[in-house]
Parts: C-alpha cells; sequence; structure tokens
C-alpha cells in the first residue's frame, strides 16, 4: 500500500485526522469526538506511519490476533517505540495485500474507539461489532 492509499484509508473513518507532533516525516492518525460538555477531546492514536514509498504503518492489534499475524508474515513484528502487546508494526513494501492492510487498519481504529464512552462512540456513528443497538459505520 502506498503512503497516498495508507492517508485515504486512515481519513475515510469518522472523527479521523492527521497530525505531526514527531515533525514532518511522521503522521500520526488519530479518532476525536467530543467530550461531554461538547468540546473537542483530545485525540487517540490508531495508526502511525512514516509515510514514505518504502514505509512503515504501526497499528493496534488484539494481542492474540498480533501474535498470530507476526508469526504467519515476515513484514508484521511489534511496533517499534510502541508497547509490542498491543501494536504491530506493518512493512508497506507491497508484499502484503493491501485489502489486509486496510482490514488491519479498520481493527486499530476499532479498537481505540471501543476505548472511547459510549456517547463518544455514537457521536462518531460506531457500533460495538458484538451487535449493540446503533448505526453501523459503512
Amino acid at each position: 500500500m502506498d503512503p497516498d492509499a495508507l492517508r485515504k484509508v486512515c481519513l475515510s473513518f469518522p472523527g479521523a485526522y492527521e497530525d505531526y507532533p514527531f515533525g514532518p516525516e511522521t503522521a500520526v492518525f488519530k479518532v476525536r469526538a467530543s467530550s461531554a460538555g461538547g468540546s473537542p477531546t483530545q485525540g487517540k492514536v490508531f495508526a502511525l506511519s512514516s509515510m514514505s514509498t518504502d514505509g512503515y504503518v504501526n497499528l493496534k492489534c488484539e494481542p492474540g490476533l498480533a501474535v498470530q499475524l507476526r508469526a504467519a508474515h515476515p513484514e508484521i513484528t511489534g511496533a517499534w517505540h510502541m508497547n509490542k502487546t498491543h501494536w504491530n508494526g506493518v512493512r508497506l513494501d507491497g508484499t502484503l495485500p493491501d485489502d489486509m492492510v486496510r482490514d488491519m487498519v479498520e481493527d486499530s481504529y476499532d479498537l481505540v474507539v471501543a476505548g472511547l464512552s459510549r456517547k463518544q462512540q455514537e457521536q462518531l456513528g460506531w457500533a460495538r461489532l458484538s451487535g449493540s443497538a446503533g448505526t453501523e459505520r459503512g
């Protein structure tokens, strides 16, 4: 997946935005919803990438799945400078299918949004995968 496609995928989710807190060479994709008082909250990171053609993306992952993905794909490792129990580093050199990378980005977004308050989840139009009431993201 090239950097433009990665950016498009990351920014396609409700409440997603791009930030550069570490300088122009590292894009950090975050999700943000409003607080109970209606003011915007600080964003929560769901992807971090060098955005270069031979780059990588760090993505949040359920710990058991993270271990399985790393065992099956040498392009997926523990994320550099992140908690390796919860974050995978994914090499974006074209070896992994774009659909697989897209699914991992979506899973990362979902894990982060699952940690927001129910009200914030509703603001984003997000419904839990376990079948809770509400609108599903499309």
